[in-house]
């Protein structure tokens, strides 16, 4: 089992050598040119990067089949590093949650890499975007399958630097590289706060395995495991995207759809919630690092979805429906409910990564990312349409598709706890179920209002109205299949199978969200429904002005310092290190002055100090 798991994440990492040394070689090789371009099927860095994906997909769901049918932990390591304190255990570990969720990451990663054959056909760097995606797959493994949180760690940074390499593919773009660099400092920023978590745990607990550190959890000193907590929320809050470092996730929007699919939709996004999942029992130790987890995935749900309810763009649309969404698995993790969340998180990484491969397939045929350049698409994109649809009725939680299952549930379990109380405040609880209900309500309408923009109505383009590449379609009428039935797995749970009052409730308020946006819309439908927002609208668009604060309150700040220190540089230190030099020119022409080289000089100097020798005795004596 152990030995299957590492196969499962060392074939992507192999892959991504293999790509980035032999793919545009066995592009030649194959002669793969069609038109000036690479051909699809012959595309030599895209058999490198789809073949050892699809592999690694066969052997996790082998994985995941044998756990399932066989519930236990597995581990096995491969060797201990000795620090002088405690030691590092490079090792993996297999259970039930380690198992689906590596599951998920390959039927993601693979689609992902299928999709982009077709998405970046003939760009001179798609060797190294599929090598990048690749080793991004087996950190992400690295991360699902480890049983010491360092190692983990080393796969969470190597997401980090890859995600910084995705995003700014397009680097030429100045948009694309200013993205890639503010996503990878602001999550920079919690990683620090997420490096000094792991090692007070590690530290605290006597070992960095994970198993060990969940057993002895509740044993620990409470301001050790409450420390450790905290800290650890400063990485989950920079990785999925969660207030206040959820900046970065919009902005990263300006990369390939595919990698928007990827990293901030189904994997690198979900790591934060999934650690969290993974060392549960110590936030369970901890109320005060739960209460401060359900405040912020508050905020960030409800204020996610309003931003998303008036985005003029497509992708950024997408995008704060993500923060949203993994608002509410934080939320499911911050009550208690941490099969309910995974549920979430497992069913939001099939129809969010069904709905921006979806998204690309409509910008690439529209030309443009703006909801106000579509419409009418439905007729010429049918396959793009009915998977689009799907994908949106699973966001807005409409039964029987997957989000309506998981989401219900996430609701179920802020219920109990709110009225029966668990380990966070009954103030919090109540919050985090009643911002829980208001985000179902506005994600129903931002879903309702995005779909009858971009396919009803008539078209305000003229471009021609068809489907892309099969590559693409087909890739998301496959990604439709999971997003409609996986809710359906859920039921052999009990605490995930829904209830008639919670569901009813659930159904009531996306009604009343879906529609309200209708109504809206079927007034003029060649206006934006969000022009019911009024002046609350611009305060929508541009997120409650955080990016603007953060401007005013760090980044010009920063800019002035640098500007000082620079002009303290040059006048005062590059000017004392300058004049120290020319000092030292100026001393050295005087001092140099004796020894000119004139021949003539050297003697008049010796016979004028003869005379002042002789003129000295002859006076002195």
């Amino acid at each position: 089992m152990i030995v299957l798991a590492s196969l499962v994440a060392l074939l992507p990492f192999l892959a991504a050598f293999a790509g980035m040394l032999f793919g545009p070689s066995l592009t030649r090789l194959l002669g793969g040119r069609s038109g000036g371009r690479a051909a699809p099927v012959r595309n030599g860095p895209a058999l490198i990067a789809c073949a050892p994906i699809a592999v690694s997909l066969v052997l996790a769901a082998v994985v995941a089949y044998t756990v399932w049918r066989d519930p236990g932990e597995r581990t096995g390591m491969l060797t201990v590093i000795e620090t002088g304190s405690v030691p590092i255990r490079v090792g993996l570990q297999v259970d039930g949650l380690s198992a689906v969720v590596a599951l998920m990451v390959c039927c993601v990663a693979l689609a992902v890499q299928v999709y982009s054959v077709a998405y970046l056909e003939g760009d001179r760097r798609y060797s190294s975007y599929a090598a990048f995606v690749s080793l991004f797959t087996a950190a992400m493994l690295l991360v699902v399958y480890s049983g010491d949180l360092l190692v983990l760690y080393a796969g969470w940074e190597v997401m980090g630097i890859c995600s910084y390499f995705l995003i700014g593919h397009h680097w030429e773009d100045r948009a694309n590289s200013r993205a890639a660099v503010k996503a990878f400092l602001v999550t920079r920023l919690g990683d620090v706060g997420f490096l000094i978590g792991v090692l007070v745990l590690g530290v605290g607990a006597g070992t960095f395995e994970i198993r060990e550190i969940v057993r002895t959890a509740a044993d620990l000193p409470g301001s050790t495991v409450t420390a450790a907590a905290l800290l650890l929320l400063a990485g989950v809050a920079g990785k999925s995207a969660q207030f206040p470092l959820h900046t970065w996730l919009p902005d990263a929007m300006a990369g390939p759809t595919p990698i928007s699919a990827l990293i901030h939709a189904a994997t690198m996004v979900a790591a934060g919630v999934y650690v969290v999942a993974r060392v549960f029992p110590v936030f369970e130790a901890a109320p005060a690092a739960l209460a401060v987890l359900g405040i912020a995935a508050v905020v960030s749900m409800v204020g996610a979805a309003c931003a998303a309810l008036a985005q003029d763009d497509l992708k950024r649309v997408l995008a704060y429906s993500t923060i949203s969404q993994l608002a509410v698995m934080a939320a499911g993790l911050a009550v208690g409910g941490e099969s309910p969340a995974i549920f979430h998180l497992l069913t939001h990484g099939a129809f969010k990564a069904l709905l921006f491969l979806a998204a690309g397939c409509v910008i690439v045929v529209a030309g443009s990312n703006m909801l106000a350049h579509y419409g009418g698409l439905r007729h010429g994109m049918p396959i793009t349409f009915w998977s689009m649809t799907v994908g949106l009725a699973a966001l807005a939680g409409v039964p029987p598709l997957s989000g309506w299952f998981s989401k219900d549930s996430v609701i179920e379990a802020a219920q109990h706890t709110a009225i029966h109380g668990g380990e966070v405040a009954g103030a919090v609880a109540w919050l985090v179920y009643l911002g829980l209900l208001l985000t179902v309500a506005l994600t129903a309408a931002y879903a309702t209002r995005t779909w009858l923009m971009t396919f009803f109505g008539e078209p305000r383009g003229s471009y021609e109205i068809r489907e892309p590449s099969k590559f693409m379609s087909y890739t998301v009428a496959a990604l439709a299949v999971p997003a409609a039935i996986l809710g359906f797995f859920g039921l052999g749970a009990a605490e995930l199978r829904p209830h008639v009052g919670p569901a009813l409730l659930s159904i009531v308020l996306l009604a009343v969200g879906a529609g309200g946006a209708f109504l809206l819309w079927n007034r003029d439908p060649a206006l934006d429904p969000a022009r019911a927002l009024g002046p609350a609208r611009p305060v929508f668009a541009r997120a409650f002005f955080v990016d603007e604060f953060y401007d005013a309150a760090v980044v010009r700040p920063v800019r002035a310092v640098a500007r000082y220190v620079v002009v303290l540089d040059r006048s005062r230190v590059d000017a004392a290190v300058t004049g120290t030099g020319r000092g030292a020119l100026r001393l050295g022409e005087r001092l140099r002055v004796p020894q000119n080289g004139n021949a003539q000089s050297y003697l008049t100097g010796l016979l004028a100090g003869v005379v002042v020798i002789v003129a000295g005795v002859v006076i002195l004596l």
